[in-house]
């Protein structure tokens, strides 16, 4: 078969199948009697062999080998592939990144673009104070694109840098929501926390939505943030997580403080109440538990806790009693003024 019919046939123009033959990659075992090269059944094999292995990424010169060696094994060298379409794919996202952030900024003009890519520049700054600058100082007339401050909080690291990132994105406005919603249920547990913390401080149906999904995480720090911010937006669906958070001791305070502010209203503040009283019994031997609740008491509205921290107050255990007394005390001179000032 003549070199213009195998181009025909492969797809591999002739140019290419005469750069084949100067390699030595692909070089037809006949001529004609014109001197034209000819190629074989087997030249043709080889020459789906040469594209197959391109269109892995592998040079000629490593083709070459691959097919001349008889010991050569793909192993090493596909690892090699690999890992450098790995890097090659990372650098199209950052690139893919940095252009998406730029057109979300909406530039009027190349000076507009070009702030905006100084502003990419320094958020992506090994200096946490560089980046902590580029977020509380930006450079004059550059906005401030809620996507591209969404982004940044989902892998900045540095409490005080994520801090104000958080701040600038509570005040650029825009759509930074689906950003986070989508690190809200990324494979990587930071990535997690840092979305639920953003979206804590971000208003919106959406956000609730988002938290209150989060409610079912695995993690329990990334439940306790939800639990936190849903119940501050009055969100009962966190009770369990709010009374679980006491009983743990993460967040216990803030946790108690808005159990108290949700046992305002008395539909809830009945079975908030039991649900306390439930989690006493259940950890009756465990007292640093048990101050913990005890302490959670006193944050109820009224009295409607004092019931049951009178009967603390003659609780075995030394250190609850004594709390409970106290609050007792407390609960009672507050309700005595109350009453005084009715009168």
């Amino acid at each position: 078969m003549l070199i213009g019919e195998v181009a025909r046939r492969s797809g591999v123009s002739a140019r290419m199948l005469r750069h084949y033959d100067s390699l030595g990659l692909v070089r037809p075992t006949g001529r004609t009697v014109g001197g034209y090269r000819e190629y074989g059944p087997e030249d043709i094999r080889r020459i789906f062999h040469v594209e197959g292995l391109r269109s892995l990424g592998l040079s000629l010169r490593q083709i070459g080998r691959a097919l001349d060696d008889p010991g050569f094994t793909p192993s090493a060298l596909v690892g090699d592939l690999i890992r450098k379409t790995e890097q090659r794919l990372n650098r199209e996202r950052e690139l893919l990144d940095r252009l998406r952030a730029v057109d979300a900024a909406g530039p009027s003009g190349w000076q507009d673009a070009l702030r905006t890519i100084e502003l990419l520049r320094k958020l992506r700054s090994g200096d946490s104070a560089r980046r902590q600058q580029a977020v509380l100082a930006p450079a004059e007339d550059v906005a401030m694109p809620a996507e591209l401050l969404a982004e940044a909080i989902l892998t900045e690291s540095d409490l005080n840098v994520a801090g104000a990132l958080r701040w600038a994105l509570a005040r650029a406005g825009g759509d930074g929501v689906a950003i986070l919603a989508a690190g809200a249920v990324s494979d990587d547990v930071d990535v997690r926390r840092r979305a639920i913390l953003a979206l804590a401080e971000l208003p919106g149906d959406d956000t609730t939505a988002v938290l209150t999904d989060a409610l079912g995480d695995p993690d329990p720090t990334v439940r306790r943030r939800a639990a936190l911010a849903l119940g501050a937006r009055g969100v009962t669906r966190a009770v369990p997580e709010l009374v679980g958070s006491v009983v743990e001791g993460g967040n216990d305070v803030e946790a108690a403080e808005v159990l108290g502010t949700l046992a305002r209203d008395a539909q809830w503040a009945a079975r908030i109440m039991d649900a306390l009283g439930d989690e006493l019994t259940a950890h009756a031997a465990d007292s640093a538990v048990r101050i913990r609740l005890t302490q959670a008491l006193a944050e109820m509205p009224g009295t409607i806790a004092l019931n049951l921290l009178r009967e603390l107050a003659r609780d075995r255990d030394r250190s609850v009693a004594l709390l409970a007394s106290a609050l007792v005390g407390m609960l009672e001179e507050r309700s005595d003024k109350g009453s005084a000032s009715e009168q």
